[in-house]
């Protein structure tokens, strides 16, 4: 009598990558100087460059990271420019 043929075992699942909440201040040019901070109860989100202490607020939600608030950052300040 022959074995059993057993069952492949499922391949492991990459976990997801991490979104970064250090980022680059456009108006410095420092590296890794911007922090973001998110205040549930007023609902707005603060990004600030602890170098040169340029920030921006932005309206957030439940759904909302730090990588959103930068994003809307730069493009307010892209907007400005154009």
């Amino acid at each position: 009598m022959g074995k059993r043929k057993s069952s492949a075992k499922a391949p492991a699942k990459a976990p997801a990558p991490k979104l970064d909440t250090q980022f680059n201040c456009p108006f410095c040019n420092s590296t890794k100087t911007v922090t973001c901070t998110m205040d549930w109860e007023s609902e707005k989100g603060r990004v600030e460059c602890v170098a040169c202490h340029e920030g921006f607020d932005s309206p957030i939600n439940h759904l909302t990271e730090a990588v959103d608030i930068y994003s809307d950052w730069l493009d307010a300040c892209e907007n400005a420019n154009a």
